[in-house]
């Protein structure tokens, strides 16, 4: 095999590797946000079954994360990625940091569920309510990184504000109910913390929204406001 033809077909592997490793990406995605849609069905339902079965679920979350990490450590010391190569790969480890810490939510809200079974709650509709914006904008985020679509990432990354909106309309209406009935206060706190837990799937998928934008643009946009992210639109 001459020079030309073994330079093509190394090529050829290493962009079906970087294919690979972004596949494996989107698998572990999905069952994220499964892992999460299930929970936040659980916690309006109250269905101790299909919370212990997302906790149960969560360990292939992490093996997910473990295999992508080492095969993007493996492609880094063998195929010395460099320009956008290297971004899509730094880009892959950072998104399943975050996506393993959604994971994290759903199961640390299945766990709060099945600790807190047979107590009386506090209204969660709110809580639902928000919960299926987050599971939209995780839906979202990963079909734009599945295409590295900058101004779906965008899109979705304008999302949160509505998201925190609701989390402190959530915050108010349970500081309401704890003060008229304070022996409730326990049961409070739970949700409390189900909904800044919540909240924080919004912030993580704006991170996700930040790595495309880092792919694509070659632009570290962390602490950006999303006005200033919607003027990469149309730049090169």
């Amino acid at each position: 095999m001459d020079n030309m033809n073994l330079n093509k077909h190394i090529s050829g592997q290493f962009n079906a590797e970087l294919e690979s490793v972004r596949n494996q990406v989107l698998v572990m995605g999905g069952l994220v946000e499964k892992q999460l849609t299930d929970a936040i069905a659980a916690i309006h339902g109250q269905d101790l079954d299909a919370a212990r079965k997302i906790v149960a679920n969560d360990h292939k979350v992490n093996a997910m994360e473990v295999a992508i990490d080492e095969e993007c450590t493996r492609i880094i010391a063998k195929r010395q990625p460099t320009a956008s190569d290297l971004r899509l790969v730094m880009a892959i480890i950072k998104t399943i940091t975050d996506l393993e810490r959604i994971g994290d939510v759903a199961d640390k809200i299945a766990r709060m569920l099945t600790d807190n079974a047979n107590k009386p709650q506090p209204p969660l509709v709110s809580l639902e309510n928000m919960g299926r914006r987050t599971i939209k904008m995780l839906h979202d985020v990963l079909d734009a990184f599945a295409r590295m679509d900058l101004e779906a990432a965008i899109a979705v990354y304008k999302e949160d504000d509505k998201v925190d909106r609701e989390y402190e309309s959530i915050i108010r209406e349970l500081m309401t109910y704890m003060m008229e009935d304070p022996r409730t206060i326990p049961q409070v706190l739970n949700v409390l913390w189900a909904a800044r837990a919540i909240e924080r799937v919004g912030d993580r998928c704006q991170h996700i929204c930040e790595y495309i934008v880092y792919y694509v643009k070659g632009k570290d946009v962390r602490h950006t406001k999303a006005d200033d992210l919607s003027d990469l639109l149309g730049k090169g």
